[in-house]
Formats: structure tokens, sequence, C-alpha cells
């Protein structure tokens, strides 16, 4: 079942609005919600747009549409296609009521009231079993999308991952640095190895033009 829902913006990561969790909720998910929380801002262009993260008993999906990435923590057994449902539900409503003004948005939970409709929805999809038979489940799962694309990861991995860029980032900035001390280092070279094999040769160059203006002026 749908446990807790976080809606942030992803180019900065900015939270802007997230399901009310009761108490016991709130204390079983602290973990993962600090996942949520790495996830958003490891969020980039390249990203992909939709992604389920394994951690535990629980996976952390997430969708990334229109500069908001939606993400969603489930139980493990709980199937992904509803789980992407739930999630483009959110999206297609939020971009209805908000979208023009995600951009601009400075404070955090800045949409805190789109909770009524998020509260509602995952109510929808909480029990799979009893759904089934509701007319309104069963148009939303001939809507379904084929997640068979989906990226799915581990949290191990995404930590692994993100550390390895960073480190990579950090070598290619120091690469880049001593490349140009290098390129520095064999211009003044070359000139230098000029220098010392036409250095003699100028030099007769000008005593003999010395000679001639003396001689002739």
């Amino acid at each position: 079942m749908v446990r807790s829902t976080t809606i942030a913006r992803a180019s900065d990561a900015l939270p802007l609005a997230a399901s009310v969790d009761d108490e016991q909720t709130d204390q079983q998910l602290q973990e993962h919600k600090q996942q949520a929380k790495l996830i958003f801002r490891r969020i980039t262009p390249n990203s992909e747009p939709r992604c389920s993260i394994e951690s535990g008993a629980y996976t952390l999906h997430y969708l990334i549409s229109d500069n908001v990435v939606y993400l969603t923590i489930a139980e493990k057994s709980y199937p992904r296609k509803l789980a992407f449902s739930y999630l483009d539900e959110l999206s297609k409503e939020f971009a209805t009521s908000y979208g023009p003004k995600v951009d601009d948005i400075r404070k955090p939970y800045a949409f805190v009231g789109f909770d009524t409709f998020m509260s509602k929805t995952a109510r929808l999809y909480q029990d799979t079993r009893g759904a089934a038979s509701e007319s309104n489940m069963d148009r939303l799962q001939g809507d379904l999308q084929d997640v068979t694309r989906i990226m799915t990861k581990n949290m191990e991995e995404l930590l692994w991952r993100g550390d390895s860029l960073d480190r990579m980032s950090h070598l290619s900035t120091s690469l880049r640095s001593e490349s140009e001390k290098y390129r520095k280092a064999a211009r003044k070279i070359n000139f230098d190895a000029l220098l010392r094999k036409w250095a003699p040769v100028g030099g007769i160059a000008f005593f003999f033009l010395i000679i001639i203006w003396w001689k002739f002026f």
C-alpha cells in the first residue's frame, strides 16, 4: 500500500507538498523519508523520468514531469503499475492546479492544500484487492501504463553511484587543472628550446646589422 508521498521541484529539490502522515507512519518511515530527500537532491536533467528504488521492506517510486518530482513510499509488495498510476493521477491534477506557479515559488510546502487530493487518491489505491471490484478502479486499471521499461534500482546502488559521481566530478576538475598546468609548462619548454636554438643566429645577425649600419650610415 501507499504509505507516504512528497512532491518537490526537480531543479532545486524544494518541497512543494506532502501527505500528512500520522505519528506512527512518520516514525516507521523516518529513514526512508531521509532517503527521499537524498533522491530529490540527486535528480538531474539526465535522471530517469520514472524509477523505482528498493530499500528494505519498502520501495520508493518517483515520476518526473514538468520540473516536478512526485515520489511515493510504498510497501515492497505493492504493484508498481498501481504506484505509477497513482503518481500519474497526482501529476495531472497538480499540473492543472499549480503548474504555472511552480517555478516562481520560494517557500517550502507552498501547496500544502494539495494534501486533500493526495489523501483521497491514496485511499483509492490503498487496498488493491477491494479496489479491484470498484468501477472507478476498473477504469484506472484499464489506463495503467506498461512499467516494464521503468528503471529499478536499490538504495545502496543510488548511494554508491552518487558518491562515485561526486568523486568523478572532483577528479575531473583536478585533471582539468593539472592538464592546464602541463600545457603551460609545455609551451614554456618549447619557447625556451626555440630561444636556445635561434638566439646565437639572431645574435650574429644583429651583430652584422650593426656593422652594416655603422659602415654605410
